[in-house]
């Protein structure tokens, strides 16, 4: 009721501490720009939408993420098949093996970047929006209640002494 009526400007409101009200504006700023960065780096680790979804629902699941083959090292495998098939001894089959074993490297260094990155970059910012986020939301909803329910008192002791005021005139 006392929400309603504040809505509807009926009921007056008690208002929190400008600092609060920072602090309340900053975590939202915080909150929404982690998730903005966090769903960004997601992509750009993984730019296959169906990817994600799938290790999305091996993490849900608490099942281990199957490895997968980067690009990279999917050209290593090509180059090295394909210098195998024109010889090892050739001067083509020569660089495309030194090119594979780059290209593995690569891909290689490609895995453990995302892998780290996940581990040291994605979690924390994970653990922030499961965890402290949720906390601040839930002692945000518990601050709003008791407010409403002091505004609700106040309201009541405010009809009671004009009611006693009244009562006191006649």
């Amino acid at each position: 009721l006392q929400f309603t009526e504040e809505k509807l400007g009926q009921a007056e409101k008690t208002e929190l501490d400008a600092h609060f009200e920072n602090l309340l504006a900053r975590a939202d700023c915080t909150k929404n720009w982690t998730e903005k960065i966090l769903r960004q780096t997601e992509v750009l680790l993984q730019p296959n939408p169906s990817a994600r979804v799938e290790e999305f629902l091996y993490e849900k699941l608490d099942r281990k993420v199957p490895s997968r083959v980067t690009n990279g090292e999917l050209l290593a495998q090509y180059m090295t098949e394909a210098a195998n098939d024109f010889g090892p001894g050739t001067p083509y089959g020569k660089t495309l093996i030194k090119v594979g074993e780059t290209q593995r490297r690569l891909g290689a260094a490609e895995r453990e970047f995302i892998h780290s990155a996940s581990i040291n970059f994605l979690t924390p910012l994970r653990n922030f929006l499961e965890g402290d986020w949720r906390t601040i939301s839930k002692e945000r909803r518990i601050l709003q209640n008791r407010r409403l329910d002091l505004d609700a008192c106040k309201a009541r002791v405010k009809k009671a002494k004009a009611a006693e005021a009244k009562a006191a005139v006649t």
